[in-house]
């Protein structure tokens, strides 16, 4: 079993861009990650697992992503390693 060294990030300088939050958002729903990501007028995200499964609203750019270092981080640690 092989382990995986841990990498510290420096943490951020400044706080992530509605542009930042969009680009993630797209590439979450077209890798099916994500069923919708919708932009509103208010800067709040609407997000949706599954396409009958409930709607989050997620307050920011910073709150997207978190969700997609979430899926990110699931999708990493229950994939096979491969050799």
């Amino acid at each position: 079993m092989r382990r995986h060294a841990v990498i510290a990030r420096p943490a951020r300088s400044s706080e992530p861009t509605v542009d930042e939050a969009g680009a993630w958002a797209d590439v979450l729903v077209r890798r099916r990650l994500l069923h919708a990501a919708v932009l509103t007028p208010t800067g709040q995200w609407l997000v949706q697992d599954q396409p009958d499964g409930p709607v989050r609203v997620l307050m920011g750019p910073t709150d997207l992503l978190a969700l997609a270092a979430t899926i990110q981080h699931h999708t990493r640690s229950t994939r096979p390693e491969s050799r």
